[in-house]
């Protein structure tokens, strides 16, 4: 039997890119949820793949986005939470202000889609001991927010000089893409052990173990723009070191994975962007099929069940 791996994609609207950004009229939701849920159901269909969606609550509760958010669940995906704000300074609020967004958001997702939360992810890949608390208290089966790597504090270094963020903007946004010290991390599936008693698993973006770079399909189209046999010469490493390590990935996607900067210009400033949304599903369709032929894919809350039943996972102390 093959082993699992986990594939979910945040769903990251228009607005939400453009808030990050610092752009302005992102208070205004522009949304391209219409044109994108159609465009990936088809991706995942034409894959036979059922993944996990983290949605973001603020897109939940906006009565344009409800349509296609009940596509989501109406073709057989998981629906996960990411919030309510999608606010990348999400690890600095306090432990009441957590409870507040994880509920609110709650409540929207569960009215638009039909189907309750059972894991999150943080915007930005923030995360805090607060947020494991109140998912605890709440009955979550699963966190998803970390990202195990040394190349965060580059990433936002980049991000930060394509951006027109002032130095109060950028201070706000310090803990995006998570520190050096998240390389040290796990990269398999743990539990954090909290201080009420109780644990929670965590299910990592994985990196590829022992190098701990990212190989999620962002990483993987930004080496394409140079080498497509780059590109697959690098995923054939990361297969190969989860193999060799008994690692079960789970591997992330984002709407800009599939969409093109000829379908949405007003996000040319991300990495990518110069591809075409065809040639991007061109990549996505060889990248989940060489992920297929060694893994059994499925969402993210059939993998964490999977991780409870075979009991795998130690203790990782906050």
């Amino acid at each position: 039997m093959k082993p699992y791996a986990s594939i979910s994609l945040d769903l990251d609207n228009q607005w939400s890119y453009m808030k990050t950004h610092g752009d302005a009229g992102w208070d205004a939701f522009p949304s391209y949820l219409d044109i994108f849920v159609p465009h990936a159901l088809e991706a995942l269909e034409r894959n036979h793949l059922n993944i996990t969606f983290f949605v973001v609550g603020q897109d939940a509760a906006l009565e344009k986005n409800r349509e296609a958010l009940g596509l989501l669940t109406e073709n057989g995906h998981e629906i996960g939470n990411h919030s309510f704000h999608h606010e990348v300074w999400f690890h600095h609020h306090s432990k009441e202000q957590i409870h507040a967004e994880i509920l609110r958001a709650e409540a929207h997702i569960a009215d638009a889609t039909g189907q309750k939360p059972v894991g999150f992810r943080g915007p930005g890949f923030t995360w805090s001991d607060a947020l494991f608390e109140v998912l605890a208290e709440n009955g979550y089966l699963y966190d998803a927010s970390t990202l195990p790597t040394w190349i965060g504090p580059l990433a936002r270094l980049y991000f930060f000089r394509t951006s027109d963020l002032s130095e109060e903007e950028k201070r706000q946004r310090e803990g995006i893409y998570g520190s050096l010290k998240d390389g040290l991390k796990p990269v398999s599936p743990y539990y954090w052990q909290l201080d009420s008693g109780e644990r929670l698993l965590e299910i990592p973006v994985t990196t590829i173990p022992a190098i701990r770079s990212p190989f999620h399909l962002s990483y993987l189209l930004y080496l394409c723009r140079y080498s497509e046999s780059l590109m697959s010469a690098y995923l054939n490493v990361a297969i190969g070191f989860c193999k060799m390590t008994g690692t079960e990935p789970s591997f992330l996607l984002h709407p800009l994975d599939l969409l093109g900067g000829d379908q949405v210009p007003d996000l040319a400033f991300f990495p990518g962007m110069d591809l075409s949304g065809e040639r991007k599903g061109e990549l996505f369709d060889k990248v989940i099929g060489r992920l297929a032929t060694h893994f059994r894919l499925e969402n993210m809350s059939s993998h964490a069940k999977h991780i409870v039943r075979q009991r795998n996972g130690r203790a990782v102390s906050l």
